[in-house]
């Protein structure tokens, strides 16, 4: 809660000069006008800074004169404030107006009764108070020992040499009793340099006592008006200015009453204030030149968007934001570091929780130090490589899933014309099943993904145009529809390309091709000949055999004839078997017939038989991965991105132009946008116009004050 008061002569008899009053009206005029222009400008003014006990609001309510904040059992405040003063020569009694925390716009009226404060912890908000190099800190220390310093130490983190900081002894009335010796009461109203730290403001502190009592009409009140109040605290010095020269024996100097009581405080005060005012005269000045020129090229700006309200100009101010609309997209696609990477880029993780991650079906996602750049905060076409590699990188790693005994069985099945069993066809139908499976949602995944990062293309080229300033300001139903436009191309190009990428890998996992799925046969043809090998020392002959007739069944031993390189495969087969020539012949019929037997003839699983067709189901599903892998990369490159550079531009046109022809005030919405710059218009002319008085005021015054110096002088 923030509190503003408004009384006449707040500081007493150093303001009741008609330049001073003027000086203070110029000020608060000036403070209103900055609050309008939310323009910073901070005043010269005193922070209160204590512990719950140093009895902060009874101090300030002793300086102000009157009582406004309620307090309980005399010591602890209910509710921290903050006060803004305005010196208003027609007013008699305090104004108050109390400001909400939910709507500081909105002052609500308030009597002295009714503002209550409440006390809360705030420190954070203290020290961010005192970080206002204008601020005067007035510190309060409520001990009677210098060096037990509670809110000095806070206080000296912000301001170490204690420069702006006035330090105030608080209870002034209680310490007395404790002193015995008129030493102690010495060092405490004079301590050394050593014990305070640093060169404070002042020079040395200040003591005061406020009397406690409320004021109020109520039979708990103790005053019944703040003119009583305001007696008891002058009552209260002449008592304390007693009881410390009874203490010390002696009569106060000078030196020592200036600082004693709340009226010598006041005085100190006022006197600081006022100098601070008049210093920082000449520095309003040159503030305020610098806001009329802003104010009035905001004004020229107004009135230029006024001139060009015409459907002529408006179409060419929209083709003129389409081109370079587009020109920021190509931009950032080719690469630019002019947007800052701290406000648009992502890290790989952002990308992950914003742009949806790349899961496998096991529900893993690949380590993210593994992919280059991964901790880049990116944008544009470098985020949209990142993204292709880290799929290159997942989809690349992946490994045929396990493949069950059952599943082998199960794809067996019957066939048309026999009840034999097929295993080239098993691995087959194993092999595709599993790679739909696997690779179907990583496409799903990687158009999301691309999606995202085309569409933070938009924002990032909107703020490119206003740092230029090249952006339709105002405009905002146009603006809306370009977002759109753009946003569906975006939305329906990455749909198309999508698709395309399905029919690949729907027709890859629909039939198999042997010369695009067996890519490394080499690889194939050496897990089948140590198989055999180590077969043959087991079961006589039989499986090696299996695994010839095997390889005759995809296309191996059936193009003997043709491939002149498949003969030594089967001479080195009777080698390992030991069969001699002459028997070799009746070998091989023999084979076949344990082949036939253990594979067409025989449903029982055999391990021969099972190794076989996870050999031909890992090639076939590393075959495509391969091709799903390339063939996804290319399509999105060239069905994704390039589209943005060679469709994108003719679609938004075309978009523009058939919305000229329909509706211009549709597209422009000219007639509120004709209403809204008007009123813009009329109040920027206000705030000109006050801006120029302010001028005046300004230089008048100091122009008196350099005469006042002028004369001053011997």
């Amino acid at each position: 809660m923030e509190e503003k008061c408004e009384q006449g002569s707040p500081t007493g008899s150093s303001m009741e000069s008609e330049g001073q009053g003027r000086l203070y009206e110029a000020y608060n005029e000036l403070h209103g006008l900055a609050q309008e222009l939310e323009t910073p400008f901070d005043a010269p003014a005193v922070l209160v800074v204590g512990h719950q006990t140093d009895g902060k609001s009874a101090l300030v309510e002793a300086l102000m004169g009157f009582q406004f904040n309620h307090v309980g059992g005399g010591t602890k405040t209910r509710r921290p404030i903050t006060l803004h003063m305005k010196y208003n020569p027609d007013s008699h009694s305090p104004l108050c107006h109390l400001i909400s925390d939910s709507d500081p716009s909105l002052a609500l009226h308030k009597s002295l009764h009714e503002i209550q404060g409440q006390a809360r912890a705030v420190e954070s908000l203290v020290r961010a108070k005192m970080q206002h190099k204008g601020f005067i800190i007035l510190c309060l220390e409520d001990c009677s020992d210098w060096s037990n310093a509670t809110t000095r130490r806070v206080v000296m983190q912000i301001d170490p040499e204690l420069s702006r900081t006035l330090i105030v002894s608080t209870k002034l009335d209680t310490k007395i009793p404790q002193f015995a010796r008129a030493s102690d009461v010495e060092v405490f109203l004079s301590p050394p340099a050593s014990t305070l730290d640093g060169f404070m403001l002042g020079d040395s502190p200040f003591f005061t006592s406020v009397p406690s009592g409320r004021v109020g009409s109520g039979h708990e009140s103790f005053y019944r008006s703040n003119d009583e109040f305001k007696q008891a605290i002058s009552l209260r010095e002449v008592e304390d200015i007693a009881s410390l020269e009874e203490k010390l024996g002696r009569p106060l100097s000078k030196q020592e009453r200036s600082r004693i009581g709340v009226s010598s405080l006041r005085l100190f005060l006022e006197e600081l204030l006022q100098r601070r005012y008049m210093d920082s005269v000449p520095l309003i000045i040159p503030l305020l030149e610098k806001e009329y020129r802003s104010t009035t090229r905001k004004l020229n700006e107004i009135n230029q968007e006024l001139s060009t309200l015409d459907e002529v100009k408006l179409k060419e101010k929209g083709r003129a934001f389409h081109d370079l609309f587009l020109t920021k997209l190509s931009l950032l696609l080719k690469g630019t570091v002019v947007a800052p990477p701290d406000k648009f880029g992502e890290t790989l993780q952002d990308e992950r929780i914003n742009g949806g991650a790349l899961i496998g079906i096991d529900g893993l996602q690949f380590p993210q130090k593994i992919i280059p750049n991964s901790g880049m905060r990116l944008y544009g076409g470098a985020q949209y490589h990142r993204a292709m590699a880290e799929f290159r990188f997942v989809v690349g790693g992946i490994k045929c899933p396990p493949i069950t005994r059952e599943e082998i069985v199960n794809a067996c099945g019957v066939e048309d014309i026999h009840d034999g069993t097929n295993y080239s066809r098993t691995a087959c139908v194993i092999a595709v099943a599993k790679a739909r499976e696997t690779f179907e949602p990583f496409l799903h995944q990687l158009g999301v993904r691309l999606l995202h990062i085309l569409k933070r293309l938009l924002p990032i080229s909107v703020h490119l145009l206003q740092k230029e300033g090249e952006f339709l300001s105002g405009h905002e139903v146009f603006l809306r529809r370009v977002a759109s436009a753009f946003n569906r191309f975006a939305e329906s190009t990455e749909r198309a390309c999508r698709d395309k990428c399905m029919e690949d890998l729907v027709s890859t996992t629909r039939y198999v091709s042997w010369s695009l799925h067996n890519k490394n046969r080499a690889g194939l043809r050496h897990f089948l000949d140590s198989f055999g090998g180590t077969e043959q020392s087991v079961s006589s002959g039989n499986s090696a055999s299996a695994v010839v007739s095997q390889e005759s069944s995809f296309g191996s031993v059936a193009n003997e004839k043709q491939d002149p390189k498949a003969r030594p495969d089967v001479k080195l087969s009777q080698l390992a078997s030991g069969i001699d020539s002459s028997t070799s012949m009746q070998s091989t019929e023999m084979r076949l017939a344990d082949l036939l037997d253990s594979t067409l003839w025989n449903r029982r699983l055999a391990p021969s038989s099972e190794r076989i067709v996870y050999a031909l189901v890992q090639q076939i599903f590393h075959g495509i991965r391969e091709y799903f892998l390339a063939s996804a990369e290319l399509k999105f490159n060239c069905f994704l991105l390039m589209p943005v550079v060679d469709k994108l531009p003719a679609l938004l046109r075309e978009d523009l132009e058939s919305a000229f022809e329909d509706d211009m005030d549709s597209v422009f919405d000219i007639t509120n946008l004709r209403h809204s710059l008007g009123q813009q218009k009329r109040d920027t002319e206000i705030e000109l116009k006050q801006i120029q008085r302010l001028k005046g005021k300004f230089r008048q015054i100091h122009e008196q004050l350099n005469l006042h110096q002028v004369l001053l002088r011997p």
